[in-house]
């Protein structure tokens, strides 16, 4: 009943896929400007060189079909089975199903209490393994409209396995990329937010300096909030559990803001390191006891798939380490820990600066989290394409 604000549906963009091309015999000489897969190809298989370079030849081409977003039914499919099955987690059965087809556990009070809400588990397994292999194709372009041979398509066959490890990492980086991205939008919207925290708490300050303080310390960290609250039920997380939270963020922003309306007395007695300590911890007191409670919300699920035998670990994949992988597929939570991080050095330099009464360098120094949370999601797809192209080159 509460799917439709679980998770929103997604819009497909336009041009969802990408097609590289390679058409001219020639091109096989200069291997470094090819596509990555037809590199595999070459360094691996060498002898399928003169084979592709005849069909180049013969008024063909070859290109690699490549996914840009991954669809709405597997990410639909994705959902149901981490909502309603594993804990609100990812990346404990989704590699494994896309690589060797391991199945997520399923226990019968999984299967009843996904019928109950219309889903069907086994179903939305059978999505995903069906189009799996949709994300990365090879496919032969008849340029010349001369038709093309049964020889041919076997032989496309044939290069299509050859590819299959780099068509199946690349499925299981698209998914958990597009999964994580649908579950952060949100926190784009902070950066924005910063345009309007800057002027207010300016004019709040020039009528009284505290107020204006407390204003640029506290404003973004309930926006913040907010975004986390909006990706953990994006995750999947209920109101109920959320709600637990208050019972330590009430007293956690109470502190915080006392402490944003102490740093006008240490300025005043020119305690001026100590009032930009205050003042950036005092910023970023509600984020990182955000981060805490979140790490420890999948935490604790983990747990609960560990009794149930949904999660095996070895010496070298501990439960903690898995929550963190889980919490950091949220591309804003490193950019939150850096932001924390810099935070009080930045309040110490403003205190010192004596810019701490302008607006604009209250509304800086208190989201600095934010700052950085949000270059890093807009960052966060480039950044993700590159680390996976760059393991790519290594492998070949």
């Amino acid at each position: 009943m509460l799917e439709r604000f679980t998770r929103p549906k997604k819009i497909s963009p336009a041009g969802t896929y990408r097609v590289d091309v390679v058409s001219l015999p020639e091109e096989l000489d200069f291997e470094i400007d090819l596509p990555i897969e037809i590199q595999y190809i070459l360094r691996k298989y060498p002898q399928y060189q003169p084979r592709i370079k005849k069909i180049l030849s013969e008024g063909k081409a070859i290109g690699v079909r490549t996914v840009l977003r991954t669809p709405e039914n597997i990410l639909q499919a994705v959902h149901t089975i981490s909502v309603h099955s594993q804990g609100n987690y990812i990346i404990t059965w989704l590699p494994e199903l896309l690589r060797s087809k391991h199945r997520p556990v399923f226990i019968r009070q999984d299967l009843e209490a996904a019928n109950e809400r219309g889903e069907n588990l086994e179903k939305a397994v059978e999505t995903i393994l069906r189009d799996r292999l949709r994300f990365k194709r090879l496919v032969l372009i008849d340029e010349e409209n001369i038709g093309i041979t049964p020889n041919e398509q076997q032989f496309m066959t044939e290069l299509s396995e050859i590819i299959y490890p780099l068509a199946i990492d690349y499925s299981v980086f698209r998914v958990v990329a597009d999964n994580a991205r649908e579950r952060t939008r949100i926190a784009q919207g902070i950066i924005k937010a910063l345009l309007i925290i800057g002027p207010v708490a300016h004019i709040l300050e020039k009528f009284a300096a505290g107020i204006g303080k407390i204003f640029a310390a506290s404003a973004d960290d309930l926006l913040g909030e907010t975004a986390e609250l909006s990706a953990l039920r994006g995750s999947g997380f209920t109101w109920k559990q959320l709600a637990k939270r208050s019972r330590i963020l009430i007293p956690v922003f109470a502190l915080a803001t006392w402490g944003a309306f102490s740093v006008e007395g240490f300025i005043e007695h020119d305690r001026l390191i100590l009032a930009g300590v205050v003042f950036g911890l005092s910023a970023v007191a509600l984020s990182l006891t955000t981060a805490i409670q979140s790490y420890f919300m999948y935490l604790s699920n983990l747990k609960k798939l560990s009794i149930e035998g949904k999660v095996v670990t070895n010496r070298n994949t501990s439960l903690a380490r898995l929550a963190l992988r889980q919490d950091f597929t949220n591309p804003a939570r490193l950019g939150l820990l850096l932001g924390a991080g810099l935070a009080p050095f930045m309040g110490i330099a403003g205190a010192l600066s004596g810019l701490m009464h302008n607006g604009w360098v209250l509304a800086g120094i208190g989201s600095t989290e934010s700052i950085v949370a949000g270059l890093t999601v807009l960052f966060a797809d480039f950044l993700n394409e590159w680390r996976f192209r760059r393991r790519l080159q290594k492998s070949l």
